[in-house]
């Protein structure tokens, strides 16, 4: 039961990164799928939160979460967190403006202005199927790569071999196996490199659950630091996609 008593409850927008079965026992919140643009807007007047964390988001079939909605939660009090894949890209990016970002990730794509969004993305199954992830994630790979020259499983000239070609296959066909093989690997030998494998947005996703009552509460943290304005291109936007753009303005904290 989501512990509503603290001013509304935590929302989370979870999907391939971590299963929620995972996920439910590391944090009391309300979960739902992947965000795209305007589920922030109509989440917010749904269950009005007093927090959000963003982990995954949807990006093809629909377009990406709008980094303007994303502003005018935070201008309704509204604390905002991302963590692991579009959570740290969209924290990494609104950073300056009070969006909290949690772990290695978003700190990598905030040092890395200009990193590609591409790394934290993968395939992923149906809803139905809770978006299980069919593919690896760039930075997961990178991370494992590196893992495996740590412990001299590979050498330093197959961790090049190896990010690269991870770095230039298509994030729908990036699997870790797939890529041992066009590198020359008997699947004899997959078994001990597999034992091996980091999951970075896992490991930051449960950091971002974790630290997310924490964060919520401390004062003055993941507040919008400039005032937030309903352009006419973000309202066209939302109306393009279906959305009732009124929703902007009417807004109550405590309804």
């Amino acid at each position: 039961m989501v512990d509503a008593s603290e001013k509304g409850p935590i929302l989370v927008f979870l999907g391939p990164t971590l299963r929620l079965a995972e996920a439910e026992p590391v944090l009391d919140a309300i979960y739902l799928q992947p965000a795209a643009q305007g589920d922030i807007l109509l989440a917010a007047h749904a269950f009005h939160p007093r927090a959000m964390v963003l982990i995954d988001g949807q990006f093809e079939d629909r377009p990406a979460v709008r980094h303007k909605e994303i502003l005018w939660a935070m201008a309704q009090g509204i604390v905002v967190i991302g963590a692991a894949s579009m959570g740290a890209l969209r924290a990494a990016e609104l950073s300056e403006f009070g969006m909290i970002g949690v772990g290695l990730i978003y700190r990598w794509y905030r040092r890395w202005r200009l990193a590609p969004d591409d790394a934290v993305a993968v395939l992923s199954g149906p809803p139905e199927l809770c978006f299980l992830p069919l593919t690896d994630a760039l930075v997961d790979l990178q991370r494992t790569f590196a893992n495996l020259k740590r412990r001299n499983l590979i050498t330093p000239a197959e961790h090049d071999l190896l990010t690269t070609m991870a770095r230039t296959t298509n994030f729908r066909e990036r699997r870790f196996d797939a890529i041992l093989q066009q590198a020359g690997w008997r699947e004899d030998g997959f078994k001990e490199l597999q034992r091996a494998i980091v999951g970075q947005k896992k490991l930051d996703a449960l950091q971002a659950l974790r630290s997310a009552r924490t964060l919520t509460l401390q004062e003055d943290v993941g507040r919008s630091s400039v005032e937030w304005v309903a352009t006419n291109t973000f309202i066209r936007d939302l109306e393009a996609g279906g959305i009732d753009s009124n929703l902007v303005s009417t807004y109550k904290l405590n309804p």
